[in-house]
């Protein structure tokens, strides 16, 4: 049986045949407009190398893989990665270790270095986008009590394979860019003479906030005041990204901060009687907590119902220490720990010529504080696949910069400490559109139960209905 053959796809043949296409067309009426061309190439999802401490159980790693794997809520549409994450470097494996069966199961090759991961087991840079994340894992504290992550030796060893490649591709670090601000310093100066993107941030900033506050552009701040319910350091930088996230965008815009204090004690009540933070911004933030009617649920037992373990706000949080963050432009910041809440993400400001301050709660979702990782991984994508910076890596640098000086005060006893250092001057755009409105918590709810094991796709999880974009 004779059967036609297939036309040569060799290049010059192609041509020849694609022409004929056309001629023949032509002969058949067919308007120019109608002739035959060859599609372009599907587009290529860039590739991710994730290097991270740890994956386990509610760990960074875990909370932000989750959503790359698969659609996941934003702002109440399932949105699809639009990543592929191509190698996993893990540097410890607890004994609740997950890198390995993910790595089986999603068949992601697990390499025993950094460099090995950006390349794929070659000698070269084989990825289009480097994930750092360095949190969790067990690590020592120093005499600061600052905890000592991998972050500036992950950024090392994936600048020094860029390098020797001749090739530079945008880096994401999860949370402040390294416990000393001179390593974030040399972070930040290696990547923009280097010439690649890069983003570091708190996941809080991108939640929801109840009520919604949207201030002016080019608002005139007299104060401000972030409040957080978790420990030392660790939560500090994100009541220092709450905090930056919103004064940034002030009228004259960042120009830096000129001195930090950390009060504990006695030191706390003498510096608000003093006038030095405000108690009337913290009474607001804090009634903007009652308010917002959150409910969430916080790890589930195995076993338990979701309505069995639903938490609950406290009633009278003690204030354990506050943090005093003197601008240059005179602007007034403070951070205020109370409480042992670790879902405690508030705000209050004064505008100039306002008697009233205006104030908001951040909602992480319905599972707490995991819930905050799928906006942030919207924006981490967002940020590979464009290339560019959705929001300014300074805000990160600068509250590096500043938890390093309040962890220098706490040491010494609450002593200001100047910093002529952190002298950052830049301008925000709007990001507004990277914040997850709340919409994603009519679908997610504290009915929906939470998985305990590595299971990427909102979609699958009961009464989360399809659709996806």
């Amino acid at each position: 049986m004779n059967r036609r053959r297939a036309p040569n796809t060799a290049p010059h043949s192609r041509r020849r045949w694609l022409r004929n296409q056309f001629t023949a067309g032509v002969a058949l009426g067919l308007a120019p407009a109608c002739r035959l061309v060859a599609a372009p190439p599907p587009r290529r999802k860039p590739r991710i190398a994730a290097v991270f401490t740890e994956l386990r159980f509610r760990s960074h790693a875990f909370n932000i893989l989750e959503n790359f794997f698969a659609p996941y809520l934003f702002r109440g549409a399932l949105v699809d990665p639009g990543v592929e994450i191509v190698s996993f470097y893990a540097d410890q494996f607890p004994a609740d270790d997950m890198a390995r069966d993910v790595s089986r199961r999603f068949d992601i090759p697990l390499y025993g270095s950094v460099g090995e991961a950006l390349c794929r087991g070659g000698e070269r840079l084989d990825v289009d986008g480097v994930l750092v994340i360095g949190e969790h894992g067990n690590y020592p504290h120093n005499e600061l009590g600052q905890h000592e992550y991998l972050r500036k030796r992950f950024f090392d060893e994936a600048v020094a394979v860029m390098r020797r490649s001749g090739r530079y591709v945008p880096l994401f670090n999860d949370k402040h860019l390294s416990y000393r601000w001179d390593w974030a310093k040399e972070m930040y100066d290696t990547a923009r003479r280097c010439g690649f993107a890069m983003l570091a941030d708190s996941s809080v900033p991108l939640a929801a906030r109840r009520p919604a506050l949207d201030l002016p552009a080019a608002a005139e701040f007299t104060e401000a005041l972030a409040v957080h319910g978790g420990g030392l350091e660790s939560y500090d930088f994100h009541g220092l990204e709450v905090l930056q996230s919103i004064v940034e965008a002030r009228r004259g815009g960042e120009t830096g901060v000129a001195r930090v204090e950390l009060l504990t004690g006695d030191a706390i009540e003498r510096a608000a009687a003093a006038g030095r933070w405000s108690r009337a911004l913290y009474d607001a933030a804090m009634e903007a907590e009652r308010a917002s009617g959150a409910e969430r649920i916080e790890r589930p037992a195995v076993g338990l119902r979701p309505e069995q373990i639903r938490s609950s706000q406290e009633e009278t949080p003690r204030i354990r220490h506050v943090m005093l963050v003197e601008y240059r432009d005179g602007l007034r910041g403070t951070v205020v720990a109370a409480g042992s809440d670790s879902n405690r993400w508030n705000f209050a400001c004064r505008l100039r010529g306002e008697a009233e301050p205006r104030a908001t709660a951040y909602f992480n979702g319905p599972w707490g504080n995991r819930c905050l990782f799928k906006a942030l991984s919207h924006a981490v994508q967002r940020f590979f696949t464009t290339g560019r910076e959705p929001y300014p890596v300074e805000r990160t640098l600068l509250t590096t910069g500043v938890l390093d000086a309040a962890m220098h005060s706490n040491h010494a006893g609450g002593r200001p400490i100047a910093t002529p250092e952190l002298k950052l001057s830049y301008q925000a755009d709007d990001w507004s559109s990277l914040r997850e409105d709340g919409a994603s918590w009519r679908r997610l709810t504290v009915d929906t139960p939470q998985p305990t094991t590595f299971q990427p796709g909102d979609g699958e999880l009961p009464g989360v209905a399809e659709g996806t974009r």
